[in-house]
């Protein structure tokens, strides 16, 4: 089994999920000039990075994974969306992205499980209220029609979500290390870095006990075709 990866800039890689999952990753880098196929292997996953979903200008290969994303719901392919990987997955289905009325949502937060999550295969197990890594400016702010919303936060409602059976968005981001979060404040120039930084070092260990089997039950819906 093999899942297709969009991966948006060098900096915004799979981190955790390259062990977590276990499965073949087809990692696609349009910035490198590499095409976005026409339909994903028997998954996808479509990663973060630092534009807008709107900004096609900026990445020109976006319209290209709106459409992937799209044909992947259609098909019913196991999709995951991560943080733009997740804003595009909306705009793909008819929902809307803007830009964040709070401001930037950094660090290691909190998220918390909706009613749905319970019965959900990918996040049953969460509890109640979790830590996640954030970095973002954008909010999902309408979820596409028949969207499951699974969990929400004090800062941003819409953080994860389902699309039928197979396709889920996440706002947060599952796949960030302590040392990955480390590279994007370094660059960023962000005044509390060095907080915000030791804030997801600490939470090091349940971010890898709460997300890792996220992952995996992503992975078992792959391999499950």
């Amino acid at each position: 089994m093999r899942i297709t990866v969009v991966e948006h800039e060098a900096d915004a890689g799979l981190g955790y999920l390259a062990d977590w999952l276990e499965l073949t990753c087809d990692v696609v880098r349009p910035y490198l000039g590499e095409e976005i196929p026409g339909r994903a292997a028997d998954g996808l996953i479509v990663l973060g990075g630092a534009a807008a979903a709107w900004e096609d200008e900026r990445n020109p290969w976006q319209p290209a994974t709106r459409a992937l994303l799209r044909r992947a719901v259609e098909e019913g392919t196991p999709t995951l969306g991560i943080c733009l990987g997740a804003q595009l997955l909306t705009l793909a289905l008819g929902g809307a992205v803007e830009r964040g009325g709070a401001g930037l949502e950094v660090g290691a937060c909190e998220v918390v499980a909706l009613p749905a999550a319970a019965s959900d295969r990918l996040l049953s197990g969460v509890p109640g209220t979790a830590t996640a890594v954030q970095y973002h400016q954008d909010a999902m702010t309408r979820l596409p029609e028949g969207a499951v919303p699974l969990m929400t936060g004090a800062q941003y409602p819409n953080q994860a979500y389902r699309v039928g059976e197979r396709a889920w968005a996440v706002q947060f981001h599952p796949e960030a290390t302590p040392e990955i979060f480390t590279a994007w404040t370094a660059e960023s120039g962000l005044a509390a870095a060095e907080e915000l930084n030791a804030g997801v070092e600490a939470a090091r260990d349940a971010l890898v006990s709460t997300w890792r089997p996220v992952v995996q039950a992503f992975a078992e819906v792959v391999r499950a075709g």
